[in-house]
């Protein structure tokens, strides 16, 4: 009997480049905006304090968008994308924003992302975001089993783990000592090599 196609979906930040917010935050001076979904697992509460900095600081998304053209992928995210997609196929599922990712996404060279979308106004200000589907990256390995495929899934964050437990095999990637304190039942891996394994082993069961 053929064995079930397998699809890899990752999270973004923090996965294979850097964390936007927090490059904001160093570029800006202001480190509440260091705050991630490492951090806070609530993702509405975040995103609206984050909104509320942006308006107090009279930042647009113009100014975002400004540092993320200075951002590269994480050291080796470039080779491991080109490894994975010559033996799988592969897919971004994120909570960042449409309207952040095209750098990122060019520099990757251009792989399927499924992501949110932010609101703004006449004068340029971020003064809402939209959410895809709730929960959007389990819905999304929910369908690619029901599609027959084999799901591995790779993420940081709390924002993660109800995809990584829907896959066959989830995968913490660089995670902050709480999320990995609390979810003891994924793997970590800190290189990409590590990820590597992890799904070569998991192809060949």
């Amino acid at each position: 009997m053929a064995k079930r196609p397998i699809i890899v979906a990752m999270d973004l930040e923090g996965v294979l480049v850097p964390e936007v917010w927090i490059s904001v935050a160093e570029k800006t001076g202001i480190p509440e905006l260091r705050l991630t979904t490492r951090d806070i697992s609530n993702y509405d509460v975040l995103m609206k304090r984050r909104l509320e900095i942006l308006k107090q600081n009279n930042l647009k998304l113009r100014d975002i968008q400004e540092v993320i053209d200075t951002m590269d992928p994480l050291p080796g995210a470039v080779e491991y994308m080109a490894w994975l997609r010559e033996r799988y196929q592969a897919v971004i599922l994120s909570d960042t924003f449409y309207e952040f990712a095209s750098p990122f996404m060019r520099k990757l060279g251009w792989p399927t992302l499924y992501c949110n979308s932010l609101v703004t106004d006449a004068e340029n200000n971020v003064i809402d975001y939209k959410m895809r589907i709730l929960d959007g990256k389990r819905h999304a390995v929910l369908a690619f089993k029901q599609l027959n495929f084999d799901v591995v899934a790779m993420g940081d964050s709390y924002n993660d783990t109800s995809m990584l437990g829907e896959a066959g095999v989830g995968i913490l990637f660089r995670p902050s000592e709480n999320v990995k304190r609390e979810f003891p039942q994924f793997p970590v891996a800190t290189e990409y090599e590590t990820v590597k394994n992890i799904i070569t082993e998991f192809a060949a069961k």
